[in-house]
Order: C-alpha cells, then sequence, then structure tokens
C-alpha cells in the first residue's frame, strides 16, 4: 500500500502559529516595554510633584521618542541579523563549491549525529550536495538554527514595534487625558495594561495567562518603584 505525502490541508489538529516574520517578539517587547517606560515616567515625575500637564507632556515626549527608537531599534537589529545570515550563505556556498568532499563529509557527520544510520547519513548527503544551493541551504540551516529562505522581515518588526509601544504607552496616561488628574490612576491603568499584555502574550506559549500576567506586572512595579523613589528624592530636594 503506498503512502501519500502529507499535504497542510491533511494535518488536522497540528498547525503552528507563523512567527516567521519577526512581528511577535518586535510586538510583544515594544508592548511590554511601553507600558513599563511610560509608567515609570508617570510615576518618577508625579512623584516629584509635577502637575497633570508636565506628566501629560513627559508622557507623550517618552511615547513618541520610545516608538521611533523602539522601531529604528528593531529594523537596525532585524537588517543585521538578515545580512550576517547573508554572508554566512555566501561563506558556505564557497566553501563547498572549494572543498566539496569535506563539506559532504561534514554533512554526513552533522546526519548522524541526529541518528541517521552511517551509510544513510552517507548516501543522503551525497544526494544533497549533487546541487550546490540545496547543500548551502541544509548546511546554513543546520549550523545557524536558521532558514535563510524565511528571514524576519524588517519593515514588520519595526512597524510592529513603534505601534504597539504607543498602544502600551498610552494607557498610563488615559486618566490624565481624562482629566483625572491623579497618580493613583495612571498606576491603575498602567497595572491594568501590564496585566493585560501579559496575559495576551501567554497565547503564543504554554505559561498559564495568570503566571505570565504577574510576571509582567512585577517587571513594572520594580521600574516604577525605582523611579518612585528618584522622583521623590528630586522633588523633596527641589522644595527645600
Amino acid at each position: 500500500m503506498s503512502i501519500s505525502p502529507v499535504s497542510g490541508a491533511d494535518e488536522i489538529g497540528h498547525t503552528h502559529a507563523d512567527v516567521s516574520g519577526g512581528w511577535l517578539r518586535a510586538s510583544v517587547f515594544g508592548a511590554m516595554d511601553g507600558l513599563v517606560t511610560n509608567i515609570a515616567l508617570v510615576v518618577g515625575v508625579g512623584a516629584a510633584g509635577a502637575s497633570a500637564r508636565v506628566v501629560i507632556l513627559t508622557g507623550m515626549a517618552g511615547l513618541v521618542a520610545g516608538a521611533f527608537s523602539m522601531a529604528l531599534g528593531e529594523y537596525t537589529s532585524v537588517r543585521t541579523q538578515n545580512e550576517q545570515i547573508d554572508r554566512e550563505w555566501e561563506s558556505e556556498r564557497r566553501e563547498i563549491r572549494e572543498n566539496p568532499e569535506a563539506e559532504e563529509r561534514e554533512l554526513s557527520r552533522m546526519l548522524m549525529d541526529m541518528g541517521i544510520t552511517e551509510e544513510t547519513a552517507t548516501a543522503a548527503a551525497h544526494d544533497i550536495h549533487g546541487d550546490v544551493e540545496t547543500a548551502t541551504l541544509v548546511h546554513v540551516t543546520h549550523e545557524l538554527g536558521m532558514d535563510p529562505t524565511d528571514k524576519p522581515s524588517p519593515r514588520v518588526a519595526a512597524v510592529s514595534s513603534f505601534l504597539t509601544f504607543s498602544v502600551g504607552a498610552i494607557v498610563p496616561l488615559i486618566p490624565y487625558l481624562l482629566g483625572f488628574a491623579s497618580l493613583t490612576a495612571g498606576l491603575l491603568a498602567g497595572a491594568g495594561g501590564l496585566l493585560a499584555a501579559g496575559a495576551i502574550a501567554s497565547v503564543f506559549t504554554v505559561q498559564p495567562w495568570w503566571r505570565s500576567a504577574l510576571r509582567q506586572l512585577l517587571f513594572g512595579a520594580i521600574a516604577a518603584g525605582a523611579t518612585y523613589a528618584v522622583g521623590a528624592l528630586i522633588g523633596v530636594g527641589v522644595a527645600g
């Protein structure tokens, strides 16, 4: 009896999230960074006795500066990573062309390390090295642990981080923008944002939602506590 190859439609109940574009890490990082950064800024200037106008100005400046910083940083880091992969691709392809026998033996050893028998690994490596591009792809994928044909997009990472940072950064400012000049209200809004962001992020992991939510709340509390202390000290000094 012959067995036909399994297509994507045949994999019922076995699907994977598409995270190859680099948007997930950038989105989670951007949202958390926006929340923590502006919670800390609001708490810091609020503890120093700043007016609601100053709190809003500081928060909005932090939002704009942070969003652009995140976007440019993500674009540059992902672009640099992709260029490094391209460099490794060219280096590996050159090695395969100049030292085909040694590279074929190397691939055979890698396959045996995965549990494949020596005979099968030798035959597979020989077949793979029948085409330089295929051999390069297999070597780079195994040696770098990344598929060079499915690199993350710098633009997607930049846009994702810009948008999610902005959304996260606006949360602790919502009470002030609505006319409630209350540091407590800003803290509660920020805490709610951290809990929500942590819970949403858990959807893409094996972590329970409550653990992920509390972890983010803890991180935000540490940053807020530090900036509150700084703001309180500076505020007391100014008042004196």
